[in-house]
């Protein structure tokens, strides 16, 4: 499962402001549902695979590569 691969690459990092976090470098950018998805754009222009919601409430994690949601054990 590819998932597992990407899983090494995360970092522990904090988000400084609400959006969606790198996990690899702590960027944090604006959701999907915003007009650039700076997220997005962050992953294709880093290829930094996962991100989780830096937004209050919120607790899930998304994998780029596999387009899929993410559980950590």
């Amino acid at each position: 499962m590819k998932t597992r691969e990407h899983v090494s690459q995360i970092k522990d990092v904090d988000a400084r402001s609400d959006g969606c976090l790198c996990l690899s470098r702590g960027h944090v950018g604006r959701r999907d549902d915003s007009r650039n998805r700076h997220a997005t754009r962050h992953f294709h222009a880093t290829g930094h695979p996962i991100i989780r919601s830096a937004e209050p409430d919120e607790d899930w994690l998304w994998c780029y590569p596999d387009e899929a949601p993410l559980e950590l054990a």
